[in-house]
């Protein structure tokens, strides 16, 4: 865990640039609820960090621009009694946001257009339908 974290083959976050904060966690946990700090926050400096190349540094702070305060990623997890398992979860969560982050984009869509046999079998439903409706009126018309 002291090494650093792995987010693809070419990328690993030095363990340095991650900061840990411990809290309590709300909700059941029995007689340790009150004493235990199992809570943990994760944070890593997108905009500070030296590990990235420029270029994906930009691009994972516009992909995760809704998400930094500051240039800062931080994730929280409490879903675990344990902190062990919380801090676990949290690096979890942090390598699949970023992993996603410094994917490349993907590549731009061809405009197509529909068939001719589409277009038929789109008008032919819709003279169907209409005729099914004609059908139900009680006018007759």
């Amino acid at each position: 865990m002291d090494d650093g974290l792995r987010v693809t083959d070419r990328w690993t976050v030095p363990a340095a640039e991650l900061r840990e904060r411990f809290s309590r966690s709300s909700g059941p946990g029995g007689q340790g609820v009150n004493t235990t700090d199992s809570r943990v926050e994760l944070s890593f400096d997108v905009a500070g960090t030296t590990s990235l190349p420029p270029a994906l540094r930009e691009r994972v702070r516009e992909r995760l621009a809704g998400r930094l305060v500051d240039g800062v990623l931080t994730i929280a997890a409490s879903e675990h009694r344990a902190q062990l398992a919380n801090r676990e979860a949290a690096r979890e969560r942090l390598v699949a946001l970023l992993c996603e982050a410094v994917a490349p984009p993907p590549p731009p869509r061809r405009p197509t257009r529909p068939s001719r046999g589409a277009k038929e079998r789109r008008l032919a439903d819709k003279k169907r339908q209409s005729q099914r409706k004609r059908d139900r009126r009680a006018d007759g018309d």
